[in-house]
């Protein structure tokens, strides 16, 4: 029995893709199904990892408002959150985010403050930054670009599920990267445990692209969190390939995911393709086609 909907973050389910497994004979395909987290996506852990580091620390009370950027399901995760614990939650956000998310954010409770779509995440990044330089008394500014508790919560959480749950044999880690703290702290912990382990960024391969969460690194703003020269390998995906994966998922494995989910798919496969006698492991950020 769960005493609080926060204990249900993580220890989510490893998934068999059997019908991209089927083609690649002694390479195994898994991905970590992040919408059983209670927000729906990946970023309940490190949301809940960063308010609680800050509250561990004494820099975030009752008296602050959690403000913080988000293209969607951090936004989704920071409201539930603040809900649980009591704290008032602000957040600055593309307007031409996700229906279904939006509508979550204000069920929990926070207040939205709308930017235009042609700014995007980082266009939210500097309206946030600005808010909280005018008035720092009244917010705590997550920061989840910068927030080493990002990286930190995939590293303690993340990390360690994958070596239990693959018993330890995971040869190769592949994570879209956005904030990049799921790729960061992940591999971090797989690298401890196997320097071999092989750790694969995944990239839009346009700078202009429609995979929501990615980011392709040499035309936007860098996360502090992300170093460039972690990844073993990059690997750029098309946005219509990404597309065509969420239409292949959803036929042959019944599985509704989004398109960050789609592409980190469309790269582990085509990472698998030179491989032999591998246990890939990806991320589903996400589900629903959100």
């Amino acid at each position: 029995m769960a005493l609080s909907i926060l204990e249900r973050i993580g220890h989510t389910p490893l998934l068999n893709i059997n019908s991209l497994n089927k083609e690649l004979g002694s390479v195994k395909l898994f991905a970590k199904a992040e919408w059983f987290n209670p927000g729906g996506s990946v970023k309940d852990r490190a949301g809940l990892w960063m308010i609680e580091d800050a509250e561990r620390r004494g820099i975030l009370h009752k008296n602050k408002i959690i403000l913080e950027s988000s293209s969607g399901n951090t936004g989704v995760a920071l409201a539930m959150i603040g809900a649980e614990k009591g704290y008032q939650v602000e957040l600055v956000v593309p307007e031409n985010i996700h229906e279904a998310k939006r509508k979550k954010m204000e069920y929990y409770g926070a207040k939205l403050i709308l930017i235009p779509a042609i700014d995007g995440s980082d266009g939210a990044f500097f309206v946030a930054q600005r808010m909280y330089e005018e008035n720092p008394e009244a917010y705590f500014l997550i920061d989840q670009y910068n927030n080493p508790a990002n990286p930190q919560a995939h590293y303690e959480t993340t990390g360690k599920e994958i070596l239990e749950q693959t018993d330890f044999r995971v040869t190769h880690f592949v994570a879209g990267t956005g904030t990049s703290g799921t790729l960061m702290g992940t591999g971090k912990r797989l690298k401890e445990h196997n320097p071999n382990t092989q750790i694969i960024g995944v990239q839009p391969k346009e700078s202009l692209h429609g995979i929501e969460g990615l980011k392709n690194m040499a035309c936007s703003m860098v996360p502090g969190n992300y170093n460039d020269s972690f990844p073993d390998r990059k690997i750029f995906v098309p946005t219509e390939s990404a597309y065509e994966m969420q239409k292949f998922l959803l036929a042959e494995e019944g599985l509704i995911v989004g398109t960050s989910a789609a592409a980190a798919s469309w790269a582990a496969l085509e990472l698998a393709k030179g491989l032999r006698d591998a246990v890939i492991v990806t991320i589903f950020p996400d589900g629903y086609g959100e």
